[in-house]
């Protein structure tokens, strides 16, 4: 049976790499946990380093937090929908906001839990996905700050995360100095400034963060060591600490080109054949998993002989060559993931997780 594997020691060591930076830097900073979907036993991880404070885009998940320790600050990280504002407030010490509708809803739930519920103001800066217009900042503050139950601590914004628009100084510089805009305009004190997520480490490493940005929401960086910016690993972290294992369920010398009149898959893709292929075999494993559960352009074999052929909803072929490792039925096939993929394994029950030191 195919299972997930996380690394404690991976995870701690990439932990450890970015405590450091952001505490030399004066950044508070927290772990965003979306991709292990709820899980207990890898949130218990999680909250094991010791960050304090973790960030979701499901209640459900700030929840399960809260139960392994009731003082992890928890941020619901994306606007909240109406019909869950008060498990927003039971459960989030923190969200981020952009519509008054909303603000409105959370200040009556809180007044009715007796609870001060803090919240981020986010910022449109580009990328064209949640965030209030500049344009409107002002006057969506004013209003903000009359709402009773509601404490606002920050503003933020999130680049790269839709269209790709990628974060640089001049952008950042603008987002320092609205709360310095806000903070004089209204005389409050707006502590956070949330302009950080991984896409942002890069800039960071070459001291190119304007100095107004002091706190980061990471996820990607933790877990696979990204650096956005080169598509490669940041220098210093492990892109090990999620691993696929998957078992060969068979082994044959077959064709390299299919045989027949080939029309369209299950996929609604039409197979392309390189001419080059024809009269061609190689050794096909498949292995234990399909598109129920990732999409092949989501794997990155361990074995550099392997290549990934295509897939079926339960079945993944792969073509190991002349099969120099001398692969049989039942071995294991070891894969390291992209993001998106390691989240829609998660989310998939037929793949066990496992813990491992």
């Amino acid at each position: 049976m195919a299972y997930l594997k996380l690394y404690r020691e991976e995870l701690r060591h990439n932990f450890q790499f970015l405590d450091e930076l952001f505490k030399k830097n004066g950044i508070k900073w927290g772990i965003t946990t979306k991709l292990f979907c709820g899980n207990k036993a890898f949130l218990n991880e999680v909250i094991d380093l010791g960050v304090g404070e973790v960030h979701d885009s499901r209640v459900s998940n700030l929840k399960v937090i809260k139960e392994i320790d009731p003082d992890t600050v928890t941020i619901y990280i994306k606007p909240p929908p109406k019909d869950i504002v008060r498990d927003v407030v039971k459960y989030a010490d923190i969200s981020l906001n952009t519509e008054l509708a909303t603000l409105h809803d959370l200040s009556e739930e809180a007044e009715r839990q007796n609870k001060v519920h803090k919240v981020i103001i986010m910022i449109e800066m580009g990328d064209l996905r949640e965030g209030v217009m500049r344009d409107d900042l002002i006057n969506f503050y004013e209003k903000v700050f009359r709402l009773p139950g509601i404490e606002v601590v920050g503003l933020g914004t999130n680049l790269n995360c839709l269209h790709g628009v990628m974060p640089d100084g001049d952008k950042l510089i603008q987002l320092a100095l609205y709360k310095q805009i806000i903070e004089l305009r209204f005389k409050k004190e707006i502590p956070l400034v949330s302009g950080g997520t991984t896409v942002t480490i890069p800039l960071l490493l070459k001291n190119q963060l304007p100095t107004g940005i002091n706190h980061f929401r990471v996820g990607e960086a933790l877990f696979f060591g990204k650096n956005l910016f080169s598509d490669g690993v940041i220098e210093g972290m492990s892109d090990r600490v999620l691993e696929l294992f998957t078992q060969i369920i068979e082994l044959s010398e077959k064709p390299k080109v299919p045989m027949g009149e080939l029309g369209v898959n299950p996929q609604g893709e039409t197979t392309e054949i390189s001419e080059e292929d024809y009269g061609k075999t190689s050794y096909r494993a498949i292995i234990d998993i399909g598109v129920l559960d990732i999409q092949p352009n989501y794997l990155i074999p361990v074995d550099d002989n392997i290549t990934i052929t295509d897939a079926s909803s339960d079945m993944l072929v792969l073509d190991v060559g002349s099969n120099p490792k001398g692969y049989k039925v039942g071995d294991m096939i070891r894969f390291k993931l992209k993001y998106m993929g390691a989240l829609g394994l998660m989310s998939s029950d037929y793949i066990e997780k496992k813990v491992a030191d």
